[in-house]
């Protein structure tokens, strides 16, 4: 994934001149990863595959995989997803 750039668009150019925060401007995800156990993603788009092992969720212009061990959906509504298990990476696509 070296060398491969995504992007920025316009909201988010807008957002980063005038030192605003991109995610709640431009409607980008927002992660908040605790240690290897858990992952809260706001702003999302839904769930695009699902496993135990695997989680795609989407993220507007982006696709946000989730890779570990018994991962598990414990909070899923329009404004956030809580993933858990063990984390092992997560990748923006």
């Amino acid at each position: 994934m070296e060398g491969k750039r995504r992007k920025e668009g316009l909201l988010e150019k807008a957002a980063n001149g005038l030192d605003l925060p991109a995610d709640g401007v431009a409607g980008l995800p927002h992660l908040s990863l605790i240690g290897d156990r858990e992952l809260r993603i706001e702003n999302h788009r839904g769930i695009l595959a699902y496993g135990t092992e695997e989680i795609h969720v989407g993220g507007g212009k982006m696709v946000i995989r989730v890779r570990g061990e018994g991962l598990q959906l414990r909070v899923m509504n329009a404004a956030e997803l809580l993933i858990t298990g063990q984390i092992l990476a997560v990748e923006l696509m």
